[in-house]
């Protein structure tokens, strides 16, 4: 790993605001005190894998190399493995298997190894079946970071082809339409697609700014969206595509909650397509 001046901790769960998060931050640095910890999110919805899936893959390349803990995991105390995986850019990511980690270590230069967390030496004592941010996940990371650990030491090897992935949200694409689905709906109501924005051009040829589509959610009747570089190029509660800072197409509505407004979530079913 590269060796930065104080190592950096990247840490995302689905705990909320209610100290367990605090705890994990507090076992970090009783290992680890030099530690920077990147709180990534601790809002992430309850159980949701696959939003904390991506907000992973969408903040760590954005950080410094380090070791970073994911905790969305509704499998706790199960069968499920912990473990920890080695990308390419030198990070260490730490959490369970159970598809939350292996986008984003794509996103990382890939998979270099993978190794479950097997070495009770480096847990907290006393290891709960509830609560293995605090009692695994921490401590593991926590020594990676401090140096007082080396990865090969965190357990056996596991093949990488063998652990868990989320099954890819896919697009389809044709000379008059996009067809597409919700990969995550941000706090603002916004909702990320599927579709790269280069998309587009393969569907409908060149689309200029302020070009009208129509977006049919769901089971909702279709809805006139404009195109923009941003959600201001349009009037206040107008509706408008975008591609957003990942690079995806996303519908939303200016100062306003698409997702909340039409009831939709992950996984909820889009088609872009010209007006008749």
């Amino acid at each position: 790993m590269t060796a930065t001046r104080r190592p950096v901790i990247g840490f995302l769960t689905d705990f909320g605001l209610d100290g367990a998060a605090a705890t994990c931050r507090g076992v970090i640095l009783g290992i680890c005190p030099d530690a920077q910890i990147v709180d990534i999110s601790h809002t992430v919805a309850k159980y949701a894998i696959g939003d904390g899936s991506f907000l992973l893959r969408s903040a760590l390349p954005y950080l410094p190399v380090g070791v970073h803990v994911g905790v969305v995991d509704p499998g706790v105390g199960t069968e499920r493995r912990p473990v920890g995986i080695s990308t390419g850019r030198g990070d260490v990511l730490v959490g369970p298997d159970n598809g939350l980690l292996a986008e984003p270590a794509d996103a990382l230069g890939g998979i270099a190894e993978v190794r479950e967390l097997t070495n009770a030496e480096l847990w907290l004592a006393g290891t709960s079946a509830t609560f293995h941010g605090r009692d695994i996940f921490a401590p593991v990371a926590a020594h990676l970071a401090a140096g007082d650990a080396t990865f090969e030491a965190v357990g056996a090897p596991i093949d990488p082809g063998d652990i868990v992935r989320l099954e890819a949200a896919e697009a389809i694409v044709n000379e008059r339409s996009i067809h597409a689905s919700v990969i995550y709906v941000d706090s603002f109501g916004n909702v990320r697609l599927s579709a790269r924005a280069e998309a587009l051009e393969r569907a409908f040829g060149a689309i200029v700014p302020g070009a009208r589509l129509v977006a049919t959610v769901a089971e909702h009747d279709p809805l006139i969206v404009a195109f923009a570089p941003s959600f201001g190029h349009v009037a206040i509660d107008a509706a408008l595509l975008y591609r957003d800072s990942s690079g995806n197409l996303a519908l939303a509505l200016n100062r306003g909650d698409l997702a909340g407004r039409l009831g939709i979530g992950r996984g909820a079913s889009v088609r872009l397509s010209r007006p008749d």
